[in-house]
C-alpha cells in the first residue's frame, strides 16, 4: 500500500508506519545524544502515551534512564485499506526500540478512564514491574465515559461567559479569518471539566496506592498549558482552563497523599505550546502557534515536544535538580516562551497577519511540517513513493 498524506480540517487521517518509526527514532537519537539523566526513574506508568507529551515522556524515561515503562493508549489498528492511527505505529516503534535495547515495554490499549483498563495495568505493574517510581498522566481525550455512573461526557472549545471573536488560520488553506464562538454553558463546562479535568489522575492514583504499586518517594506529574493573553478566552479562561483548574486542584490532592506514604510528589507540568492533535483543533491556537515558532526559531530558543519533556527530566525532575515551582505550585517549562521580548514580538505581529502576509509574517510552513510528521510524512529517508505494510501487530 502507498501511504499519502490526507488533512481534513485539523485531523490528518492516514499515518506512514515507516515515517512514525523514523519520528521516533529520531526522538529516541535526541534523548541517547544528551547522555544518561542521573538518578531518573526505572519503572514508569505512563496513562496517554501514543503521541505528543506522554510519547516524549516514554522516551526520555526509557533512553535517557533506561526505565521500564507501561503504556496506557487508545488506538485504532490498520483495516483493510486503511493505515493505523499514528499513535499505534508510533508505539510499535517505541516498543521494539525499547526492546532492542533491553528494556521492559508494556502496553494496553483501550480506554484509560474505565475500570478495567486500570485494573489490567495493576496486574501487569504487579506481575511485570513490581512498583512504579513515576506516573505521567497525559490524556486528550473528547469524551470520557464514567466508569461510576456511565454518563458519557463530551468536552467543548468554547468561551466562558461572552462570545469570543479574534483572528483563526486554517492551517491547510493557509486562509486567515475572524472565528466567533458562542460562550458554553454550565452543562457544556462541566461536561468539559468531567473529562479534561483531575478526577481520573486521582482514579489512577489511589488505585496504585491501595494496591501498593507506588514506589517510596514516587513521582506523579500531569501536563497543562496557560499561554498568552491571545489565547485566554478560549483558553485559560474558558472551559479548557476550567478543568486545567481542577486537574491542579487533583495534584495538589495526590500530593498530599504521596507526601503521606512515603514522601513522594505531585504537581503540573505547565509546558510550551506546540503542534500536537488536541492543540491543532483549538481555535486562535494554531495561528498564535505559527507566529510563536517563527519569533522563537529566529531567537533559537524553539523547542519541540521531545526538547521540552528531556529538559523537564533533566533539569528539573532528575540530575539532583529539583522543579522550580512558581507561586501556584506547577513547574514550568513555558519559560522560554513566555519571556517579554518573546511575547512582544507576538503582540506586534498578531494584528498585521492577513491571508496574503502569512508566509512571511509567521512560520505557517513549520507549523505544517510539523503536524504531517505526527503523522508519519515528511521525514527524511523516508521513501513516500514505496509499497509500505499498513498492518503491523502491536509486539
Amino acid at each position: 500500500m502507498i501511504i499519502k498524506p490526507k488533512v481534513r480540517g485539523f485531523v490528518c487521517v492516514t499515518a506512514h508506519p515507516t515515517g512514525c518509526a523514523a519520528h521516533i527514532q529520531q526522538q529516541i537519537d535526541y534523548v541517547k545524544a544528551r547522555g544518561p539523566i542521573k538518578n531518573g526513574p526505572k519503572k514508569v506508568l505512563v496513562i496517554g502515551a501514543s503521541t505528543g507529551f506522554g510519547l516524549s515522556s516514554r522516551i526520555t524515561a526509557a533512553f535517557g534512564s533506561g526505565a521500564a515503562t507501561l503504556g496506557i493508549f487508545y488506538e485504532r489498528p490498520s483495516e483493510d485499506g486503511r493505515p493505523a492511527t499514528p499513535g499505534w505505529y508510533n508505539t510499535i516503534a517505541a516498543t521494539r526500540a525499547a526492546q532492542a535495547a533491553g528494556l521492559y515495554a508494556g502496553n494496553i490499549n483501550g480506554d484509560a478512564f474505565s475500570d478495567e483498563i486500570k485494573q489490567q495495568a495493576l496486574a501487569m505493574i504487579a506481575r511485570d514491574m513490581g512498583q512504579v517510581d513515576l506516573v505521567v498522566y497525559s490524556l486528550a481525550s473528547p469524551r470520557r465515559t464514567h466508569p461510576k455512573t456511565g454518563v458519557v461526557h463530551k468536552s467543548v472549545l468554547k468561551p466562558l461567559d461572552s462570545v469570543y471573536t479574534n483572528k483563526t488560520v486554517d492551517t491547510d488553506k493557509g486562509i486567515v479569518s475572524e472565528v466567533t464562538i458562542e460562550p458554553a454553558n454550565e452543562t457544556e463546562a462541566a461536561d468539559t471539566v468531567a473529562v479534561m479535568g483531575g478526577e481520573d489522575w486521582e482514579m489512577w492514583m489511589q488505585a496504585l496506592a491501595d494496591a501498593k504499586l507506588l514506589a517510596p518517594g514516587a513521582t506523579a506529574i500531569s501536563y497543562s498549558y496557560i499561554g498568552p493573553v491571545h489565547t485566554w478566552p478560549i483558553y485559560k479562561d474558558g472551559t479548557i482552563g476550567r478543568a486545567k483548574v481542577d486537574l491542579e486542584r487533583a495534584a495538589r490532592s495526590i500530593d498530599a497523599m504521596l507526601k503521606a506514604h512515603g514522601g513522594g510528589r505531585a504537581f503540573i507540568s505547565v509546558n510550551k505550546a506546540l503542534v500536537t492533535q488536541a492543540s491543532s483543533a483549538i481555535p486562535v491556537v494554531p495561528l498564535y502557534i505559527s507566529i510563536l515558532y517563527k519569533v522563537m526559531k529566529a531567537k533559537g530558543s524553539h523547542e519541540g515536544c521531545i526538547e521540552q519533556i528531556h529538559r523537564l527530566f533533566s533539569t528539573q525532575l532528575y540530575n539532583g535538580h529539583s522543579p522550580k515551582f512558581d507561586s501556584e505550585g506547577r513547574a514550568r517549562v513555558d519559560d522560554w516562551e513566555m519571556q517579554p521580548d518573546i511575547q512582544d514580538a507576538i503582540s506586534a505581529i498578531w494584528p498585521q497577519v492577513t491571508t496574503e502576509n502569512l508566509a512571511e509574517l509567521t512560520d505557517i510552513d513549520g507549523y505544517r511540517t510539523e503536524f504531517l510528521r505526527m503523522f508519519g510524512f515528511g521525514l527524511p529517508g523516508v521513501d513516500y513513493d514505496a509499497e509500505v505494510e499498513p498492518h503491523q501487530p502491536m509486539p
